[in-house]
């Protein structure tokens, strides 16, 4: 299966020979490096050398103009501007969701955003998002307007193992982030009724979490915390793809006021509180944090 829109089809197809690469080149870059990145946390070998092969190989897209990603300050000029020009987008990349899990050798995964408006942009200007797992096995959910599809890798090939993928209607899995002693008073409150209600699966990766609740229904969350109120996760290169990714399987995203798609941005780096899964779930949250 193509994607129609043959820019971002050149994306998904390049995000998926990538993948097999970046699976497989893990080996031997699991130490830290002297360097933090922009959000001031410390960067793994992985996560340097898995931005510089993803910026070379997507900036080189024709009708990409920009390309940016966690691990770097600035957003790379790759000519075309996606605010004037029909054809030009911006890519906002996650190289290594969750790559302090190579230390102990747990799930992780790679976020991908395809906007049609210059950076930093609201999720509504996105026309596709997706996310690499590199699980048991290697697999990638993709989410452009038409539908959400869910993918097997190897070989830098992609084959089709779920269509029209959506939330199941009955909730079975939770997983909340940050400290429980730092949560709010309010989120605390929910999070005790929800444990009483689903199961926890809590990885440490988004993605593995965020796929739980894919696959079997649920809530994913990382609130916004007593010390740090503005949440944690980068709302271009994780707040915005995923929220795309379950609003378009049926679900719905909020940073706890609104959907994350309306979150006005203010910085490429900017954070978010991050909530995403079944609606009735995201709808009982907001209420509770009101």
């Amino acid at each position: 299966m193509t994607v129609s829109d043959p820019v971002v089809e050149a994306v998904v197809s390049t995000v998926c020979r990538t993948a097999t690469e970046i699976r497989q080149g893990l080996i031997g870059r699991r130490n830290t490096v002297d360097e933090a990145n922009p959000s001031g946390e410390t960067q793994v070998e992985a996560d340097v050398w898995a931005d510089d092969l993803l910026a070379d190989r997507l900036s080189s897209i024709d009708g990409v103009g920009q390309y940016a990603s966690e691990e770097r300050s600035d957003v790379l000029d790759c000519g075309g501007d996606p605010d004037t020009e029909t054809d030009a987008y911006a890519v906002a990349v996650d190289p290594l969701d969750g790559s302090s899990n190579l230390r102990s050798n747990n799930s992780m995964g790679t976020i991908v955003g395809v906007y049609d408006a210059s950076l930093p942009a609201r999720g509504d200007a996105l026309v596709a998002a997706c996310y690499v797992l590199y699980g048991p096995v290697t697999t990638m959910v993709l989410a452009t307007e038409e539908t959400v599809t869910e993918y097997e890798l190897t070989g830098g090939e992609r084959t089709i193992v779920r269509r029209d993928v959506t939330l199941p209607d009955e909730p079975v899995v939770y997983g909340f982030g940050g400290r429980v002693p730092n949560w709010t008073d309010a989120f605390s409150e929910y999070a005790r009724e929800i444990e009483r209600e689903l199961k926890l699966r809590y990885g440490g990766a988004m993605i593995g979490d965020v796929n739980q609740v894919l696959t079997y229904g649920g809530i994913f969350a990382y609130p916004g915390l007593e010390s740090r109120p503005e949440g944690k996760l980068r709302l271009q290169f994780e707040g915005n793809p995923i929220g795309y990714i379950v609003e378009r399987a049926g679900g719905r995203s909020s940073d706890g006021e609104r959907s994350l798609l309306a979150v006005e941005p203010n910085d490429v780096h900017g954070r978010t509180p991050l909530f995403v899964g079944n609606t009735d779930l995201i709808d009982r949250l907001e209420a509770a944090l009101e």
